[in-house]
């Protein structure tokens, strides 16, 4: 299809039945993972990149007397892995899976749900098994008519054992009713220097649970989380964290390697204001690039945020917890040069099947006060009695973990 089509870049009944034909079809990976193996080189470095110097993940010396036993990698370091595990493809998969039933639409992550099984250690590697499980058609106010598509990612560590799920719902719109009727137009103005000395001092007042437990039966339903800052968001912050995270859309390579990529996939480089082909993801550094979408500023990712909220839980909960659970929203972006306050509170705790669980709600909020992600968290705790005892998950394998997330959206 090109951009001549009527129907490029416009949502139709017949590309959200397209859509529908692919539930629960493994799709094959893109790009090669950006770390095959947990290295205490590549966890640091991921961990620095969202400002996290945590020894559970950067000490392999401290991990060691924990009791992991040995250096883990941070929750969301599963979006840097995963070698893939999709069966082979015979002719009529892979017609199926061709192409982009809404191309030339606009893709904005939506939701993120995370469940966390167990850990990935150091020397781990790790398979993923994608597949679609949902799509619905929604109006939207701010894009026309849309389509929400949620896709699973699906983890088994070393051991060939599941480690985790990543379910993402994204809204595919049309990019020239966004333009049209975008209404986010955010007042930014520089820094002053009290406000910037704010952010220092909760950079300074920052600390984590580690070493010492934090045991269920002292947690109180209405307590509140030390919260955490980050920014003001700069383009640094997004390299750096590309550092650790890989570029994920864009395969890696630069130059000679990204000019063998941009002849297959040239629709992945489209043309600055030099006419000089780059990544389809500069507009999030770029403002050429994202004033281009209808949008004011680039923006931050939706992976840094989701990240963020597992930095405050992760500190809070200590070594001997477990983050267990993660669902956020993203509603608003986050821009260039906007501060985001990573808040929680307990809303409540129970005991469940000798499970010590901790109910929260978390948020992301900018300087203006908005709330750019909500989202809610289990966390397991250890109790005076006894210690976390990692949750199973819904089944023992990829096969049975794709059947199992069918049947939540009805369609299995």
């Amino acid at each position: 299809m090109t951009s001549t089509d009527e129907t490029y870049g416009v949502l139709t009944d017949e590309a959200i039945e397209r859509s529908r034909r692919r539930l629960g079809i493994p799709r094959p990976q893109r790009n090669p993972p950006h770390n095959y193996e947990v290295t205490w080189d590549g966890v640091r470095h991921f961990a620095y990149g969202y400002g996290d110097d945590n020894p559970l993940y950067c000490d392999p010396g401290y991990a060691a007397g924990t009791r992991w036993g040995t250096l883990v990698a941070p929750p969301t370091f599963l979006y840097t892995m995963g070698e893939d595990a999709a069966p082979p493809q015979d002719e009529t998969t892979r017609a199926l899976l061709k192409g982009d039933p809404f191309a030339g639409l606009g893709s904005y992550q939506a939701v993120m749900e995370f469940e966390w099984w167990r850990p990935l250690r150091l020397g781990d590697r790790c398979r993923v098994l994608q597949t679609q499980v949902g799509v619905v058609a929604k109006p939207s106010g701010f894009g026309g008519r849309t389509a929400h598509v949620t896709q699973d990612y699906l983890y088994t560590d070393g051991d060939g054992e599941p480690h985790a799920v990543r379910r993402g719902t994204w809204i595919n719109a049309e990019r020239h009713t966004s333009r049209d009727r975008a209404k986010e137009k955010p007042a930014q103005r520089p820094y002053t220097p009290g406000q910037l000395a704010e952010i220092d001092a909760a950079y300074a007042a920052e600390a984590r649970r580690g070493a010492a437990p934090r045991y269920w039966e002292d947690v109180v339903v209405g307590e509140e989380l030390p919260p955490k800052v980050k920014g003001p968001l700069t383009t640094t912050d997004v390299v750096v964290w590309h550092l650790g995270w890989g570029m994920q859309l864009t395969p890696p390579g630069a130059f000679g390697l990204a000019a063998r990529v941009r002849r297959k996939a040239p629709g992945l480089y489209p043309p600055n204001e030099l006419n000089i082909p780059d990544t389809v993801q500069r507009l999030h550094w770029e403002p050429a690039r994202a004033r281009e979408l209808g949008l004011p500023n680039p923006y931050d990712y939706g992976g840094m945020r989701e990240t963020w909220l597992c930095h405050l839980l992760t500190d809070w909960v200590g070594d001997d917890g477990w983050l267990w659970r993660l669902r956020c929203e993203h509603r608003k972006f986050n821009y260039l040069g906007d501060t985001t306050w990573v808040r929680g509170e307990v809303v409540d705790k129970r005991r469940v099947d000798g499970r010590g669980e901790i109910h929260l709600a978390v948020r992301c909020e900018n300087q203006r006060g908005e709330t750019t992600t909500p989202g809610t968290a289990v966390v397991l705790l250890p109790t005076r009695d006894h210690a976390v005892a990692l949750p199973s998950p819904p089944a023992p394998d990829l096969a049975g973990l794709v059947a199992h997330e069918l049947a939540r959206f009805d369609v299995g």
